[in-house]
């Protein structure tokens, strides 16, 4: 008997029994549909963690000072005493300054840093507009130079200056959630506008480009201003929140770390075991991240592939019943000269068409939902797990239809005959 007849007697028991087979296929198409989904989360996730830390530059270094209040030079481990002092235990404020950043960008004693930005956060700000009032999610003091590190571009209006820095010019650049929330529209109209920030006036010169919401975090909603004038207004003269610095290229990332590490060493007086600050660079991020994001989507993918193998055994069962309604039929077709081979084929064509039409099912269920966007987040299809998923499917209605056929075929065919 031909592939082609054995696909015809195989396709007629398909559709025999319509609704059974549908069902059959069903399991198949959610186990597909489930592989590729939660690997579509696990790569979406991916892109989109891989997509913010590149927005900030892969040759970035940010330097933050340590949580802790204090820092003991000398043994970090023992508690100060009232004597530390004579004991020659020092003991000061974990602290980053204006000076600081100085002396990061100094070319001289930082060859491969490019650009150093000292940045303050101004917490709790509100900003109003003609009775219009927003709260700010994001509100930075820092200089020009932090523009360039961070990728930041202004789509209307100028950016504002090292002379605006230097006269304490209560100037600001709006994103586009606040300009939007200010002057409604577009929120186009709100440049030139005087706004107040906690009651303190700042004009408006610039409209930052939009960087859109990475799962609920809205990165427009922000406003840069010069940090000597959030100073003055908004955050008052303490320290730096942080440091922000952008190496020379992305190979000399590990150098520019180790100058700034050196720099604020001779700095605070401390060493590698005492440092009461951090540096760290978006490219350890990145990798960690992807790390992360890679183990997440491997375990999101196992755990699809178990409702794969639940569609193969309701695939296994249906055959099984199939070849016990079929035993007569198959007992006739043996009698008039249908070989071991026949059968075997036939049943498990069966097995396989199943599970490739459940599995085109499940690619293209998958495909739709992955569409979908929840919160600014959308699952991105892996060609790779559609190519798993549908070869695994077959391989599920191979395995599993074997048995089956392979039953179908043991039986004699005068058995078969006498079966009611």
């Amino acid at each position: 008997m031909s592939i082609a007849e054995s696909a015809r007697f195989a396709w007629r028991g398909l559709t025999a029994n319509k609704p059974r087979s549908a069902l059959t296929m069903l399991g198949i198409l959610i186990g597909v549909a489930s592989v590729i989904i939660l690997v579509g989360v696990g790569t979406g996730a991916n892109q989109s963690v891989t997509d913010t830390l590149n927005s900030l530059g892969t040759n970035t270094l940010t330097i933050t000072r340590k949580s802790s209040d204090t820092t003991q030079l000398r043994n970090p481990f023992v508690a100060p005493s009232a004597d530390a002092a004579g004991s020659g235990t020092n003991i000061r404020d974990t602290r980053l300054t204006m000076s600081d950043a100085e002396a990061l960008a100094d070319p001289e004693l930082a060859p491969a840093i490019r650009l150093v930005a000292p940045v303050v956060v101004a917490a709790r700000v509100t900003a109003t507009l003609n009775g219009a009032s927003h709260p700010i999610a994001s509100t930075t003091g820092t200089t020009t130079a932090y523009l360039s590190i961070n990728n930041d571009t202004v789509v209307a209006g100028r950016v504002f200056t090292d002379t605006d820095y230097r006269a304490h010019s209560r100037v600001l650049l709006a994103g586009r959630t606040v300009a939007e929330a200010l002057a409604g529209g577009d929120g186009s109209s709100l440049l030139g506008q005087v706004i107040r920030l906690n009651g303190k006036e700042f004009t408006v010169i610039g409209i930052l480009e939009a960087k859109g919401v990475t799962g609920r975090l809205d990165q427009d909603d922000r406003i840069i201003a010069p940090a000597t004038a959030v100073q003055d207004h908004l955050a008052g003269y303490g320290d730096l929140s942080s440091i922000v610095a952008q190496a020379v290229s992305a190979a000399a990332v590990n150098d520019a770390q180790a100058q700034i590490e050196s720099i604020l060493d001779a700095r605070h007086r401390t060493n590698v075991d005492t440092r009461d600050f951090t540096v760290t660079n978006s490219a350890t991020f990145l990798n960690a991240a992807k790390s992360i994001t890679d183990i997440f989507t491997v375990l999101l993918g196992s755990l699809a592939t178990v409702s794969l193998l639940v569609g193969g055994i309701g695939v296994m069962n249906i055959m099984l019943v199939t070849v016990t309604e079929r035993t007569r039929e198959i007992g006739i077709r043996k009698a008039i000269g249908a070989g071991r081979g026949d059968i075997i084929l036939q049943f498990m064509l069966e097995a396989v068409l199943l599970s490739v039409l459940g599995g085109i099912a499940g690619i293209i269920f998958g495909y739709l939902v992955c569409q979908i966007e929840i919160s600014g987040f959308r699952a991105v299809v892996a060609p790779y797990s559609v190519a798993l998923a549908f070869s695994f499917s077959l391989a599920v209605g191979l395995f599993f239809g074997i048995y089956p056929a392979m039953r179908a075929a043991s039986l004699k065919p005068i058995d078969a005959l006498r079966y009611e």
